[in-house]
């Protein structure tokens, strides 16, 4: 399921999405303090520029917005109709979520957006 040369790869784990060889974040740990958003500027094996254009992951925001809203349905599935917990509960719960997943839906949003930009290329990954 997971292999080198798949989209759903290299959105999971923040690898090139050219190459898949090497992460596009400086530090891989998306709770570092104050490193959520350092990258790379190019990929060391192929030598992708990350950052496109200036402002390139303002487009991020769309898709961390649907991210949010995925992780916000799973705790509420979670809290209110599998554990029936009151709806004040569920709403509580989805707030602790996203606060606590903010940094994973922010490095997630990144990973899909230059994704839909940019394909996985197997001549690259084996230069």
């Amino acid at each position: 399921m997971l292999k080198k040369g798949n989209k759903l790869y290299s959105i999971l784990t923040g690898s090139c999405p050219k190459c898949h060889l090497e992460s596009m974040y400086t530090y891989k740990n998306p709770y570092r303090m104050g490193s959520l958003f350092e990258m790379q500027e190019r990929c060391s094996h192929c030598k992708t520029k990350y950052k496109i254009e200036p402002s390139f992951f303002y487009g991020a925001m769309y898709v961390s917005y649907a991210v949010g809203i995925a992780f916000a349905v799973a705790a509420f599935v979670i809290s209110f109709l599998l554990l029936k917990a009151s709806i004040i509960t569920a709403f509580i719960s989805i707030v602790i979520t996203l606060v606590v997943f903010l940094p994973v839906i922010i490095r997630l949003s990144r990973n899909i957006w230059i994704n839909i930009f940019i394909g996985y290329d197997p001549e690259a990954a084996a230069h």
